[in-house]
């Protein structure tokens, strides 16, 4: 029998400048460092509300060519109240990095890039009790975040 994944640990990054990314995934997402090596070039991070070690990792690579053939596409971090969402979405769009907004019935998230132009997304899940046919249905419809924040105000949903 092959044991189950719970969830994501961590990730790692490579980024062009540490330092740089670390000090946005800071500022913008609340992330703190933990834990530094190579002379800066390695920085692990912890997410605010994470009880992780580090759930990010970068390690500055320099200046790179990015390709469009295989490799990582996005993280998600997820946040616990649609609130928390409104808040991050704020955030990112006053660092300039917000990207896009997506309903996808199951979540409500928004997406943005890093220094490095790398993706990721915020995502609140809704409870599981009102997914009804989004829980087998993939759904990517436009992102009401004011109407969603007005009906889910103050539910939490960390699992």
């Amino acid at each position: 029998m092959v044991p189950n994944i719970r969830r994501l640990n961590h990730a790692v990054l490579y980024v062009t400048d540490a330092q740089r990314s670390a000090t946005f995934y800071r500022e913008v997402l609340g992330f703190e460092t933990v834990q530094e090596s190579s002379d800066g070039r390695a920085v692990f991070l912890r997410a605010g509300g994470s009880d992780n070690h580090h759930d990010l990792g970068l390690f500055g690579v320099g200046a790179v060519r990015r390709s469009q053939g295989a490799g990582l596409y996005h993280l998600a971090w997820q946040v616990d109240t649609i609130d928390e969402l409104v808040e991050i979405r704020g955030r990112l769009l006053e660092a300039g990095a917000l990207k896009g907004e997506s309903d996808h019935g199951v979540s409500k998230s928004v997406y943005a890039q890093d220094p490095d132009g790398i993706e990721f997304e915020v995502m609140w899940m809704v409870p599981e009790s009102s997914w009804g046919s989004y829980a087998t249905d993939a759904v990517v419809a436009p992102l009401h975040l004011a109407a969603e924040q007005s009906r889910w105000s103050g539910v939490a949903t960390r699992s």
